[in-house]
């Protein structure tokens, strides 16, 4: 009979044993966070307090912010205080609730992009019905509905994950409670987990994307159509920070969950996680603001007030 025992915690291996890096990585890292805090929780405010900014777009770019900062904030501050520390012990119910709480906002994520690309889409594709469309109420259920699609498939992931029986000894190959990385670590046989974990998780990624690839399909017919340069421009200009969103997100996701573990390296697996879990939440407010008239018009509009 294998030795099971009820595992009480886990050991995080992290980045690296590297002593000579630990600082410039906690130096790197903090910076990192300060950016995306300062950066998502800005925008969040900002759309907040500018009724100017009260649009459909605006609602789920809030929301957008808001949840990057969430599922940067599951990871990051555990990872700083490691390296400052060096303490790589986390508890199993502390691994449990990263695990969940990761999934969850990385979740819905994943269907405020899909509600972003619908939004698009009705503001190119049916300029004249977007107010009927886009209504308020309509904005609202779809936020909703994209937190409970979150809350729910992370319930479905952590428990997958968690039913597996784990050693006393559990060594994770990571520098976060990854649902993967842990899975790996299981004494128990874990094909059936892997593949469950492979089926939802493709669910999720492909529905989304297709969704999103459906939308832009007729967004860019719907532009070729246009004989206006001014037209054609302010609608390729409304799409192109999503676009990019959408493609550095998802082609993160698709590399890191969508192949079974013995596939798996875990160095590049840890590169790949510092970007979707730290630079790409560093990113996305930067993405937006930078190419928004009307952000950037909202953001001087509260320096100047300030003076």
């Amino acid at each position: 009979m294998e030795n099971k025992t009820e595992a009480t915690w886990f050991i995080l291996l992290g980045l690296t044993n590297n002593p000579h890096l630990q600082l410039p990585l906690f130096i790197t890292f903090l910076l990192i966070y300060t950016i995306t805090l300062v950066g998502n929780l800005g925008m969040f405010l900002l759309i907040v307090f500018d009724s100017r900014l009260h649009t459909p777009m605006y609602t789920f770019l809030s929301n957008l912010s808001l949840v990057d900062f969430c599922y940067s904030s599951t990871v990051t501050p555990k990872v700083i205080a490691g390296f400052f520390s060096g303490d790589k012990i986390m508890s199993y119910n502390a691994c449990a609730s990263q695990m969940f709480f990761f999934a969850a906002f990385a979740n819905v994520e994943n269907y405020l992009l899909v509600s972003m690309a619908y939004d698009r889409y009705a503001a190119v594709c049916k300029p004249l019905h977007y107010a009927t469309t886009m209504t308020t109420g309509v904005c609202t259920w779809l936020v909703i509905g994209c937190y409970i699609c979150g809350l729910l498939n992370a319930s479905i992931y952590t428990v997958n994950a968690l039913s597996l029986s784990f050693c006393e000894v559990n060594v994770v190959h990571h520098f976060f409670c990854d649902i993967p990385a842990v899975m790996i670590v299981s004494c128990s046989d874990r094909d059936v987990n892997e593949l469950i974990l492979i089926y939802v998780a493709s669910f999720n990624i492909f529905f989304a994307l297709i969704l999103i690839l459906i939308s832009y399909m007729f967004i860019f017919i719907n532009i070729l159509k246009m004989h206006s340069a001014a037209v054609y421009q302010k609608a390729l200009s409304t799409c192109a920070s999503h676009f990019t969103a959408v493609s550095i997100f998802y082609g993160t996701v698709i590399f890191m969950y969508l192949q079974p573990s013995s596939s798996h390296s875990m160095d590049t697996d840890k590169i790949a996680s510092v970007f979707y879990t730290m630079v790409i939440p560093m990113l996305n407010p930067l993405v937006y603001s930078l190419r928004n008239k009307e952000v950037k018009s909202a953001f001087t509009k509260i320096v100047l007030k300030s003076k």
